[in-house]
């Protein structure tokens, strides 16, 4: 990758702004759902899914929403990814998610991952919240963090 390569778009101060310590009231908000496998929580197939998802999308018409792509595991051994998209995509499996969401940004190193989960949990516990379900939101890649200098996750929870 040459410094003018993208492959993820940069998660600016504007989006960190708008993810922070924020709480979303979602009305079928609409994703297609891929299934990763992992090893012990590392994916392993995690380009070859969201590449397939992403070109299945674009081939529907569908615009994907915020380049946002949630990532629940579900096991040492899978990850379900949830990719925003404006419009129900052929070929995928298309759901939708409501409720209540709390989100927050993190920067650093994937291993501060346990660190992060903590702190939310604390996060949510403050705001007299309950945590149903879990999703870490990878905004760029490793090669793109590494481009950027920063690695942003956002931990965006069902509560």
């Amino acid at each position: 990758m040459t410094n003018n390569d993208e492959c993820c778009p940069k998660f600016s101060d504007k989006d960190i702004k708008a993810w922070d310590e924020k709480v979303f009231n979602w009305v079928n908000k609409k994703f297609i759902k891929g299934k990763v496998f992992t090893l012990f929580f590392m994916p392993i197939n995690f380009g070859q899914v969201i590449t397939r998802m992403d070109k299945n999308a674009r081939m529907s018409g569908a615009q994907l929403v915020n380049n946002l792509c949630l990532s629940e595991h579900s096991s040492k051994w899978n990850m379900n990814i949830y990719l925003a998209v404006d419009k129900e995509v052929k070929g995928e499996e298309n759901v939708t998610l409501s409720g209540k969401f709390l989100s927050k940004v993190y920067e650093g190193d994937y291993k501060d991952t346990g660190k992060w989960c903590n702190d939310f949990t604390s996060f949510a516990k403050k705001k007299k919240l309950t945590i149903k379900n879990w999703f870490m939101w990878y905004t760029t890649c490793p090669k793109c963090a590494k481009k950027y200098g920063k690695n942003y996750t956002v931990i965006i929870a069902k509560v």
